[in-house]
């Protein structure tokens, strides 16, 4: 089984992106990268030209989402009380966070996934 193929049968591998091998899977990835960063990076022709950068900088993105994400469940029983958040609240956004941190960690197994296949794709053939 070809590498590519272990990638792409990995439960990470986002839906939204088509399977490499399919027609214009690349530009769905492209896509979906693209999703994940804040809307000002559309408009970097650099990112979206070079599907490799674009998928280096998604993962940082939520690599630095993740960090934030951790402080916040890290310091809000700490911090909340003296900004006059009510205890129910500060459960509730415990809660959340720690939803939030599983959901930002599968995304960036996928983001890992999407990534190794486009830079296969883009290796020069032998």
């Amino acid at each position: 089984m070809s590498q590519t193929a272990l990638i792409t049968r990995s439960p990470d591998w986002p839906l939204q992106v088509k399977r490499p091998g399919n027609h214009d899977w690349e530009r769905t990835a492209i896509r979906w990268l693209r999703d994940l960063l804040p809307a000002r990076y559309a408009g970097y022709v650099t990112l979206t030209r070079s599907p490799v950068l674009l998928a280096r900088h998604a993962q940082l993105q939520v690599q630095h989402e993740m960090r934030a994400v951790r402080v916040a469940l890290t310091t809000s029983r700490a911090e909340l009380p003296a900004l006059g958040v009510a205890e129910v609240v500060i459960e509730n956004s415990i809660r959340m966070y720690a939803v939030e941190l599983e959901q930002l960690a599968r995304l960036a197994r996928g983001i890992r996934l999407v990534t190794d296949a486009l830079a296969q794709a883009a290796a020069p053939r032998r």
